[in-house]
């Protein structure tokens, strides 16, 4: 082969690896942006990065688009590895056309798609768009369309985990919402269907670009974005953190690690967490880390409904999923967020493998008219037709309070829980003792001299006949009451227990969840 043939084909690499040129990447730096090739190799484990596409232009002509023609039509598309593990990526390039989206830049990111759903790898999109490329036209529109299909049918059978590193917004933010999880970060990266200009002009709202929808915004007021990061290499980190816990797909167990961390380890700090009043809280999450492997807890939206606790942790080197009431938030109860939060993360770690593990401390659903007007009756059975669809290891304990339909929600045994331990601290009742002597002794209570003495008189009678687990015990509802100490030995023995656990559903297409 001739010398001026490689020579070519340098001088074009070299071409494609500048985006929209030097002047374009200095602006991408002095917002404190990286470019699209600086992420990946930030992503991806050291020269494992292989490129697909580095040669593709866009085929318009119009709005003298003809002239202005760069390598990679605003996309870097290619696979490599993070922790020596397979992965597809694309990342925007900011600095070629604002990212905006063409028809070409399109047909890259779905040949992505395509082959993660042929060999069984996670997708990784780093987003950095202006939005459709509009003198395309409906070219961009079909192409964001297509994009969308994939997103879908890819959608419980490989992982699909969003970044967004900049602008993201009409059309642009439907493949994100689609995806696992959405990483933003602060200060740098927007979502939104219709920008700060057009909800001014529409609705008179004066509102900034971070409060419609900033990293902050979407990860606390409307739970599109799973982690709010301060910048990209913290971004960057944590999806290589949260791949660890995700196997690369639906056939696949999850990542298994040798726990260094003793599987009988019995904590005995736990046996005095719980206060001894009913009515005090304290922080479930000190619970969790004194269980799991090396206190460490992976929180997936841990600014949205923080009264429920979801994300991922190691108990014996098993990656499971962790679902927990607060109660130091709103005393755990659960309403309208949280069990939209719960149910979206039992039906992942339903569809890739991961065991859930729940910790329950619940007093009900939260009660009111904004609640019932908002579908809190539609909305919590999302949670609980999550928990009754899935057939992972599904463990529970219930630490203090299991009340009402709340306690048939969360991973009860009535709905294939599979081991359902107690602390002797648990109450399994269908209402608190208050309310309960309100409706049962109400007639009693009115006709006494002393009505506040006899509802004291009553509440303790009612506690001490349910205000513990071993009716529910006798029943077979619990299969083991424990001191708080044991929990973490027990959980890991079950999981062990359950290691090839099979259960099936009927057949179906699929089921009609409550949306």
């Amino acid at each position: 082969m001739s010398t001026d043939r490689l020579a070519h084909l340098q001088a074009l690499r070299e071409r494609a690896l500048e985006g929209g040129g030097r002047s374009r990447i200095d602006e991408q730096h002095k917002k404190g942006k990286l470019t699209a090739r600086e992420r990946i190799d930030l992503l991806l484990d050291e020269g494992s990065f292989e490129e697909i596409g580095m040669f593709v232009l866009h085929r318009s002509s119009d709005f003298g688009l003809d002239k202005q023609r760069y390598l990679g039509d605003g996309v870097v598309t290619g696979y490599g590895r993070i922790n020596g593990r397979q992965v597809l990526v694309f990342s925007q390039d900011f600095t070629v056309f604002g990212g905006s989206l063409s028809g070409a830049h399109a047909e890259k990111i779905c040949k992505i798609m395509d082959l993660a759903m042929k060999l069984g790898v996670p997708v990784i999109g780093l987003n950095d768009s202006g939005g459709a490329r509009i003198q395309e036209g409906v070219v961009s529109l079909g192409g964001y369309a297509d994009i969308f299909l994939r997103n879908t049918l890819a959608s419980g059978v490989v992982p699909q985990i969003s970044a967004i590193l900049g602008p993201c917004a009409g059309g642009a933010v439907y493949s994100p919402a689609i995806t696992d999880f959405v990483f933003m970060v602060r200060n740098s990266s927007y979502m939104f269907v219709t920008g700060p200009n057009v909800v001014k002009t529409v609705t008179h709202e004066e509102v900034t670009f971070e409060e419609l929808g900033g990293a902050v915004t979407h990860a606390s007021k409307s739970g599109v974005a799973h982690f709010a990061v301060e910048n990209e290499a913290e971004c960057l980190q944590g999806i290589k953190k949260l791949l660890s816990f995700i196997p690369s797909n639906n056939r696949e167990d999850p990542p298994f690690t040798e726990c260094t961390d003793d599987p009988q380890r019995k904590e005995e700090s736990l046996n005095t967490i719980v206060p001894e009043n009913p009515n005090k809280p304290y922080d479930m999450k000190e619970v969790i880390k004194r269980i799991c492997d090396h206190g460490e807890l992976f929180e997936v939206h841990e600014l949205y409904a923080p009264n429920l606790i979801v994300g991922f942790a190691r108990l014996g080197g098993y990656s499971v999923g962790v679902v927990a009431n607060q109660p130091s938030v709103l005393a755990g109860v659960l309403d309208i967020d949280s069990s939209i939060k719960g149910a979206r993360f039992v039906r992942f770690c339903d569809a890739f493998n991961i065991p859930l593990v729940v910790f329950e401390d619940v007093p009900g659903f939260l009660p009111g008219t904004d609640q019932e007007w908002r579908g809190i009756i539609k909305h919590g059975a999302k949670l609980l037709y999550a928990f009754c669809e899935a057939t992972v290891p599904r463990l529970t304990v219930i630490t203090r309070k299991a009340y009402g339909g709340a306690y048939d929600v969360m991973n009860s045994k009535h709905i294939r829980g599979d081991m359902n331990f107690a602390w002797p601290s648990a109450e399994i009742a269908v209402m608190g003792p208050k309310g309960a002597v309100e409706i049962i002794f109400r007639k009693e209570i009115e006709n006494a001299p002393d009505k506040e003495q006899s509802v004291e008189q009553k509440v303790t009678e009612y506690r001490e006949k349910f205000a513990n687990p071993y009716i529910a015990a006798e029943r077979g509802y619990i299969d083991e009451v424990i001191a708080p100490s044991e929990t973490r030995p027990k959980l890991i023995n079950a999981l062990r227990l359950l290691e090839n656990k099979v259960d099936m559903n009927p057949k179906k297409k699929h089921g009609n969840i409550p949306l």
